[in-house]
């Protein structure tokens, strides 16, 4: 299954202006790096977003939210938002500052 374009259209919009980021296709689908490490992307019809170990946690308690696992091993620190998660430009905008704000703590690679 491709990726949604409209949800990659969507993060373009709002992270397009933002410094130190670019997009690379990985995983089936396209992230986006910020001091090339990855933050967000999109994975069939869902966002994937890195925000740690502790805040992906709690996010999992949120409606739309899961673990990001692909091979059967959820990859820690990382979830999946189904598309009922962020309807709005303020609510992905919302999410993808999140991950930007983990993946800003990060050294630059």
């Amino acid at each position: 299954m491709a990726y949604s374009e409209e949800i990659e259209a969507r993060i373009n919009k709002l992270v397009s202006g933002w410094k130190y980021t670019e997009a690379k296709k990985m995983f089936g689908g396209v992230c986006h790096l910020l001091n090339r490490n990855m933050f967000c992307g999109v994975h069939k019809d869902s966002l994937i977003l890195r925000l740690g170990e502790e805040l992906s946690k709690s996010a999992m308690e949120l409606p739309f939210v899961k673990p990001f696992d692909m091979t059967g091993r959820p990859m820690k620190g990382w979830v999946m938002v189904e598309s009922g998660g962020f309807k709005t430009d303020d609510e992905l905008n919302a999410w993808l500052e999140k991950a930007r704000g983990f993946a800003a703590e990060l050294p630059p690679k």
